[in-house]
């Protein structure tokens, strides 16, 4: 295992909304990084490859950091676990004091030429950073606002169907 003590790999994906009338909420809602109105949620898969985490539904505005403050992941946790994210994850005053860590592996620091090790590194962990819940393209279209009120329940239940497609990775003690 290239990773024992990763419990958890996490990311963050966004689907589009219909842009909000008042200027507040579009605000909120506006993601730069998709320059457009969208929700955001934070999905969290094991080593082996099934999710284990999805958080509410919050605007496009939030941070990853700060989703994943908000969203409960971390209480979830024991000290002596890891975190595997991204360089966008920059968790270090959050989890200050838990006893947790975060694994950022080198290939996701994009530092010029990978080694060897690194490509299959990269193979195995970008294996989990996919987002399966878009593999069933429930997400395509933008999300009208007359569904604000169900949308974090279809997200919930499209990301549990993920749990019915069988693992990412076959051999999952080779994985993190």
């Amino acid at each position: 295992m290239l990773y024992p003590s990763t419990r958890v790999v996490i990311d963050c994906t966004e689907i589009k909304t219909e842009r909000p009338s008042s200027l507040a909420l579009g605000s909120k809602c506006y993601s730069s990084y998709k320059s457009s109105h969208t929700w955001k949620g934070l999905v969290g898969i094991a080593p082996h490859g099934a999710l284990t985490f999805v958080s509410s539904l919050y605007t496009g505005s939030m941070s990853d950091v700060e989703i994943t403050k908000l969203c409960g992941l971390i209480d979830l946790l024991e000290s002596g676990d890891s975190i595997m994210a991204d360089k966008g994850f920059v968790l270090n005053k959050v989890l200050d004091g838990t006893g947790i860590t975060v694994n950022t592996p080198s290939f996701l620091m994009s530092h010029g030429q990978f080694s060897r090790q690194e490509v299959e590194e990269t193979q195995t962990i970008a294996k989990l950073r996919i987002h399966r819940v878009k593999e069933y393209h429930l997400f395509d279209n933008i999300i009208p606002l007359s569904m604000v009120g169900t949308i974090n329940q279809l997200w919930t239940v499209a990301n549990m169907l993920t749990l019915f497609k069988g693992p990412l990775v076959k051999d999952w003690h080779q994985a993190v």
